[in-house]
């Protein structure tokens, strides 16, 4: 089923990193990362031209999970049409707006999503509306926490059920808290650290969209946030490096 889901219930630490509509995600699919997250906010694609990617890695470890550009459900729509089995929303500052994003999200009777036949890796379909179920318990919900007023509504948008992870938009909210970038800050902490508590309250995951710059993946993890992206490409290099290393030249 949605493998990441099973990690964070069991109270895993999941990493991902960025995926692309422009490049072969295959090899970065298998590589040891749990999800690629493909973003449609602060990246020139639409959703319906990661389709080619997101079924391209179909098989692989790798989760796909899609970042909207706004809390819209045509825009969700499309994201878990085209095969996503996460769906992050930006900008969720209320208990009215993480609603809508669960009800577009799930299939009737628990929302509003179209039936458009078997979208992603739920498993086989022996019947329909089996299918619907499963796709409603299994689907990562995702919404990202980036402003003042998301922080004074925590509570209200955790008690919305089908909420898997709260996600911080690190820049946004540390902008929002007129520390900008200042990561580090007692100001920004205490925020991150008000967040991981609401969570910790609700039964809910919480999560860094990235994890900042020069700052320890670990000093995160001890506070709670278990679900966050990783750039791969120093990773990459590295191990490159490594192997050449070891050749005779």
């Amino acid at each position: 089923m949605n493998v990441v889901r099973d990690l964070l219930k069991s109270g895993k630490t999941v990493v991902g990193t960025a995926g692309s509509a422009f490049s072969d995600m295959t090899m970065l699919a298998d590589s040891g990362f749990d999800f690629l997250l493909f973003d449609t906010q602060h990246t020139p694609v639409e959703v319906k031209q990661l389709i080619p990617s997101i079924q391209s890695i179909k098989g692989k470890k790798a989760t796909p999970i899609i970042r909207v550009s706004a809390n819209q459900a045509d825009l969700i729509c499309f994201a878990l049409d085209a095969g996503a089995m996460g769906v992050i929303v930006p900008m969720i500052n209320t208990k009215k707006e993480a609603e809508a994003m669960v009800r577009a999200c799930k299939y009737s009777p628990d929302g509003d999503r179209s039936h458009s036949g078997p979208r992603g890796e739920f498993g086989e379909v022996t019947d329909y509306r089996s299918y619907l179920d499963m796709v409603n318990e299994e689907l990562l919900i995702i919404p990202m926490i980036e402003t003042q007023q998301a922080i004074d509504n925590l509570d209200e948008i955790l008690s919305v059920p089908g909420i898997d992870v709260l996600l911080v938009g690190p820049s946004d909210l540390s902008i929002e808290l007129k520390v900008p970038l200042d990561y580090q800050s007692d100001t920004y902490q205490n925020g991150l650290d008000k967040i991981a508590a609401a969570c910790k309250r609700h039964d809910v995951v919480s999560g860094m969209y990235f994890i900042p710059p020069e700052m320890d993946p670990n000093f995160f993890v001890e506070k709670g946030f278990k679900f966050f992206t990783h750039p791969s490409a120093k990773w990459a290099v590295e191990g490159i490096q490594n192997g050449l290393s070891a050749i005779k030249r």
